[in-house]
């Protein structure tokens, strides 16, 4: 008995890695997205990356034939809503701008467009995740894409403190 819980174990250790090993930068890419966080200082993201494959190991014998890969992007998707919701008391309303790539958009567009775009996620599908009716998803993406392609202007100093910073 001790010998094929042994095996058990030993098999899906190696199951596990090798998902690890295929899907785990394409995860953290979109933890790194979810975050805005620069990809080369990313602590945020490895944490919700930690926390979903976390998650996915713990229910790993229950997928039966489930993706994987669907269940830690799930999970990283409504960890991350969860986060924004505790951090800022509502989905919608962000209070820093972090400067990542994604950095001008509020933290439950970047949820939205990485679903969307990055990850492919159906508009149907993203709704279920998030809750959210199947309009206010395509809405969102709409606005947020809209954003990305057109960034509203950095804000200028007024040009009083431009010459006063000018003069020694």
């Amino acid at each position: 008995m001790r010998e094929q819980h042994a095996s058990d174990t030993a098999r899906r250790a190696r199951e596990f890695e090798a998902f690890v090993a295929g899907a785990g930068g394409r995860l953290l890419h979109a933890a790194t997205l979810l975050t805005a966080e620069d990809p080369d200082a990313n602590p945020r993201a490895r944490r919700l990356l930690t926390l979903s494959l976390a998650h996915t190991y713990a229910c790993w014998d229950r997928l039966h034939g489930e993706d994987p890969y669907d269940r830690a992007r799930q999970y990283l998707a409504t960890r991350f809503a969860r986060e924004i919701w505790h951090r800022y008391g509502v989905l919608d309303r962000a209070r820093r701008r972090p400067a990542g790539p994604l950095g001008v958009l509020a933290p439950h567009e970047r949820l939205i467009l990485v679903l969307r775009l990055y990850e492919g996620v159906a508009e149907e599908q993203a709704s279920a995740l998030l809750g959210l009716p199947v309009d206010r998803i395509r809405t969102i993406c709409d606005r947020a894409t809209a954003t990305l392609l057109h960034p509203p202007p950095a804000p200028t100093r007024p040009v009083a403190a431009k010459a006063k910073a000018a003069t020694p």
